[in-house]
């Protein structure tokens, strides 16, 4: 029971955005330690790798099977407290698990559940929030906001705990984030007729949706030098492991601020003029870390990525929203995830083999992708308005 102040429409963004906390907090404490449990547990580099790699390849698998079911059902809610509960299992599963092999299937068993729950829940929160009158950022700024707790709360933890434990506490993030998708309201079914009466479209073959993805694609892309090998080339430069987190937490911080007044943005900066900022933004960006710039200039870079990762993604998953027939959305969205996904793990593997070549220069490869993902959205925002569709 709600209290009386607070309305239906509250009490709903209210339950989104605990969702999105609790998923965010989750992937918080995976990202930057789950290869040191892998380490813990004798698994050895090489399998650490392949363990990391299988959730972006797995993604292209489960995420377009997933989609197409929430829509053909209209099921988005029960699909991600299924997700969420077939993940709880999955690492409960992994916890269990001994010796590299076993863990490795094991996760990659769990990441056909976990991967597909982002463009699920994007769906959801677009499709359920506008109609009560929310603003989407207001919302998914929580996620961002419970990544830093959950980074920096787990690094804290990992000081005190043996590092074998640390996967208990992946679990227990996975049981909040079921918790939470079970509290989530089923939306609204889709209007009778609706989806039978939309026009046949297939997404992979839309010019418009295809440039918007590479757009969006390469931009993302190329911060892969940077989430690589910048807290290595940091530390090398002196910087000791809060500096380097708190670094980090600007750029996210800086991604907040634009979550917070994307509603009140003029109207001037629609989805794909966004892409055009963040195209520029990143370029920006990572030119001036070729340059290996001092460190009293990091935090004005840092505060970049509200362009170059902050406008691209807001761009390319309003353009995705707005551009998806009625009955497709959560698979239009699974397309996007299964593009950046794919663009990304592409980059991730030449970064290395570029940082191992040039090292910080490598950030200039990533400033022409940026360039080139700019060039995109350009294209984009040039049809668009050629349409007199500025979507």
């Amino acid at each position: 029971m709600r209290p009386p102040y607070l309305s239906s429409e509250t009490v709903f963004a209210a339950r989104i955005g605990a969702f999105y906390a609790a998923w965010f907090v989750l992937s918080g404490i995976v990202l930057p330690f789950f290869p040191v449990w892998l380490k813990a547990k004798g698994v050895d580099a090489l399998l650490i790798g392949i363990t990391l790699a299988a959730p972006q390849i797995l993604r292209v698998l489960a995420i377009p099977v997933v989609t197409r079911q929430a829509d053909r059902r209209d099921a988005l809610r029960g699909t991600l407290v299924m997700l969420c509960g077939l993940g709880l299992a999955g690492y409960c599963s992994v916890a269990m698990a001994e010796g590299g092999l076993l863990i490795f299937v094991a996760y990659a068993v769990t990441s056909l559940a976990t991967t597909p729950v982002m463009p699920v829940l994007e769906t959801y929160a677009l499709r359920g929030l506008g109609p009560r009158g929310r603003a989407y950022g207001m919302v998914r700024l929580w996620g961002s906001v419970a990544f830093i707790a959950g980074v920096f709360g787990t690094g804290y933890v990992a000081d005190i705990v043996a590092a074998r434990d640390l996967i208990w506490f992946i679990v227990a993030a996975s049981a909040v984030a079921l918790v939470m998708a079970v509290m989530l309201r089923p939306l609204p079914p889709h209007e009778p007729g609706a989806v039978a009466a939309a026009q046949p479209k297939r997404l992979l073959r839309d010019r418009a949706f295809l440039v918007v993805a590479l757009s969006a694609g390469l931009t993302q892309s190329s911060h892969a030098v940077y989430y690589g090998f910048s807290s290595l080339d940091w530390r090398a430069a002196g910087l000791d492991g809060t500096a380097i987190a708190a670094l980090w937490s600007v750029g996210v911080v800086a991604e907040i601020v634009l979550f917070v007044v994307a509603a009140r943005l003029p109207a001037v900066l629609t989805p794909t003029m966004m892409l055009v900022l963040g195209g520029a933004g990143g370029a920006l960006r990572w030119l001036a870390m070729a340059f290996d710039p001092p460190v009293y200039a990091l935090p004005l870079l840092q505060m970049l990525h509200a362009f170059s990762f902050g406008m691209t993604y807001l761009g390319a998953l309003f353009f995705t929203s707005r551009h998806a027939p009625p009955g497709q959305a959560a698979t239009a969205q699974g397309y996007l995830a299964i593009i950046l996904g794919v663009t990304m793990a592409a980059a991730m593997a030449l970064s290395g083999w570029l940082y191992g070549l040039f090292g910080t220069r490598a950030y200039a490869a990533m400033a022409l992708a940026a360039i080139v993902g700019c060039g995109y959205g350009a294209v984009a925002d040039r049809a668009a308005r050629r349409t007199g569709n500025a979507l």
